[in-house]
């Protein structure tokens, strides 16, 4: 008869709940700055569930404090990339 191993799980489930938001926000500002399409949306949409997730667990302070640091750089590269695609090419002549 063989042992099975047991897997162990980390004792902090929020822990890795806030550490999947953090890596989705991070994966989607990388697509955005590989100007892949709708990755303005991803990114927004991304923050947006970061952000409820937080309200969620007031306790929280640590992904509150980086939701605040990451933030505005996020909304900037959102804003950039649908300034960057509202201008027209310009001719070369």
């Amino acid at each position: 008869m063989t042992v099975r191993r047991r897997i162990t799980r980390p004792g902090n489930p929020r822990h890795i709940r806030g550490e999947r938001f953090k890596d989705e926000v991070y994966r989607q500002m990388f697509r955005l700055e590989e100007r892949r399409p709708g990755a303005e949306m991803e990114l927004a949409l991304a923050l947006l569930r970061a952000w409820l997730a937080v309200d969620f667990k007031p306790d929280d302070s640590k992904e509150r404090e980086w939701l605040k640091k990451v933030s505005p750089i996020c909304l900037q590269m959102i804003e950039t990339a649908l300034q960057t695609c509202s201008t027209p090419p310009s001719s070369v002549q």
